[in-house]
């Protein structure tokens, strides 16, 4: 009985999870596209505080860039990421530095979220959505730290273990075994990108699909929130 109520959960969670939230992705990123053009952006409060802004911008997008192109090359390339492991030296360099730039992803994550406690203007212009989305970018962020320190050669695992799942979803044939005996906090990492995935089109993460992307090497936007003068009616 309870292999049936554990089978039942992994398939909800990830076979039925992955796909309402790619439908949801697709469609509601398409819905507000054609109703809302111009929301879609980062929403820079660079304007309303700016003294920790670089410093938490910065890590967060270059870290977590890095983190997902990792990704990304282990999808598309997972012999090639297997052949690169064989080697010891080159399995720790790869390592380390996925550790590194997931602790600086952290760190300017963290960065982020300080940033919109302490300063109340900021504060009020966080929108709900905004603090979910952080709280699951945290929870994902620490997850992916700690599989990494605990479940080592995590390059290695995912290339032929969770590559193989995510495969199996995108060709409708959707194999859970392969992540069924995965430990907890390593299931937790793969639920956390599916729900990333579901609130991306709900938050300012959209801001990703404008292309060309040019918000690595431009500064910052100075944007003006002439909601917050409507919301408090106050004068200039």
């Amino acid at each position: 009985m309870t292999e049936h109520f554990t089978l039942d959960f992994d398939t909800i969670l990830m076979v039925i999870l992955p796909y309402v939230a790619f439908v949801l992705f697709l469609v509601a990123s398409i819905q507000r596209y054609r109703g809302q053009m111009f929301t879609y952006s980062s929403l820079s409060s660079q304007f309303l505080e700016n003294r920790h802004h670089f410093w938490a911008l910065v890590p967060f997008h270059y870290g977590i860039i890095v983190i997902l192109l990792g990704h990304l090359i282990g999808l598309l390339l997972p012999q090639t990421v297997l052949a690169w492991n064989s080697q010891p030296l080159r399995l720790y360099i790869l390592e380390v530095s996925a550790l590194v730039f997931g602790l600086l992803t952290l760190v300017g994550l963290l960065g982020i979220i300080y940033r919109r406690m302490r300063d109340i203007q900021i504060r009020f212009v966080t929108s709900t959505a905004d603090w979910i989305v952080l709280g699951v970018l945290l929870v994902q962020v620490f997850s992916g730290i700690y599989t990494a320190l605990f479940y080592g050669w995590g390059s290695s695992w995912y290339a032929s273990t969770a590559v193989p799942y995510l495969w199996s979803l995108v060709l409708l044939s959707p194999s859970v075994e392969y992540v069924a005996a995965m430990p907890v906090m390593v299931k937790l990492h793969i639920i956390g990108a599916w729900a990333i995935l579901a609130l991306f089109p709900f938050t300012r993460l959209v801001h990703v699909l404008v292309v060309p992307n040019h918000y690595l090497w431009r500064r910052p936007q100075l944007v003006r929130w002439y909601g917050i003068r409507r919301l408090t009616g106050g004068g200039a």
